[in-house]
């Protein structure tokens, strides 16, 4: 089956994380140890057993898994209401970010028992026993769930994502057809939580130079745009053996994007448009 929106793969996974060998050269600090255990308020009748990945570099040491026996009566029904139950409740250093809690922001993106989402958007009843609950893949950590996103909204800014226009200015906005103003539909809802890029194995390989799946998504936001007189630049902007090509299209970003839209067809579009513009 062809994936064509996250709302047809099942939340649940049997493989939460990727097991490692010890012999494969991984560096010792990187393991990951048994943290502390928190064990649930005194007289909680309905719990939940939550496994979250902890991480400071100034400390020193290495990232943990502490576990939190979270009171479910006593908070809201999302992953991120159990997380700011347990920074409010029991530990206040707990690291993470949020926002709008209504899966528009894009800050408290993370892999949630296995699975890139929005920590807002996901119901702690859809979870494992214990629920695991990591910072997005592939991407340095600042410190416990928060990754260091500069290198992505870097790659986002090398696409100028902003309407370029030639002609002269029209004394009112520019205007669209209805159909015109369609085919913009399932690109412009991307929120930027870069779900797709942190799943995507092309930009764990060549994220120094392949613009993943987040970023091109949006650029075919501005190719199709009707509106938009930069098409040439733009394609030219994407004309390279890494940034564009290194795709091969695993889907892995159309699986896992918690607003349900298909990464996987704007690359495909591009490409499309670039062996067009050559015939």
């Amino acid at each position: 089956m062809i994936i064509k929106s996250s709302d047809q793969v099942s939340r649940a996974t049997l493989l939460k994380r990727f097991p490692i060998p010890r012999n494969f050269g991984v560096a010792s600090e990187s393991r990951i140890e048994r943290g502390k255990a928190w064990p649930a308020p005194d007289g909680a009748t309905r719990t939940k057993i939550f496994e979250i990945y902890r991480y400071n570099p100034d400390s020193g040491e290495n990232p943990r898994l502490d576990t939190f026996d979270v009171d479910l009566d006593d908070c809201g029904p999302m992953v991120l209401d159990a997380l700011i139950w347990i920074k409010n409740k029991v530990d206040s250093t707990l690291t993470f970010r949020r926002s709008c809690r209504e899966g528009i922001c894009g800050s408290c993106s993370m892999n949630i028992d296995g699975t890139n989402w929005l920590a807002c958007t996901r119901f702690i009843s859809d979870l494992a026993t214990p629920a695991t609950i990591y910072p997005l893949a592939n991407l340095r950590i600042v410190k416990d769930l928060v990754p260091d996103l500069t290198h992505l909204f870097a790659q986002y800014a090398a696409i100028e994502p902003w309407l370029k226009t030639k002609t002269t200015e029209p004394e009112r906005e520019r205007l669209q057809s209805a159909r015109e103003r369609r085919k913009i539909d399932g690109y412009y809802e991307c929120i930027l939580c870069f779900c797709c890029t942190s799943g995507c194995p092309s930009h764990w390989w060549n994220g120094d130079r392949f613009f993943g799946p987040a970023v091109l998504l949006q650029a075919w936001r501005w190719l199709t745009d009707s509106r938009d007189e930069a098409k040439e630049e733009r394609l030219d902007n994407l004309e390279d053996p890494f940034r564009l090509y290194r795709c091969h299209t695993i889907l892995n970003c159309t699986r896992t994007c918690p607003k349900g839209l298909n990464p996987g067809k704007a690359i495909a579009e591009i490409k499309k448009m670039m062996i067009e513009r050559r015939s």
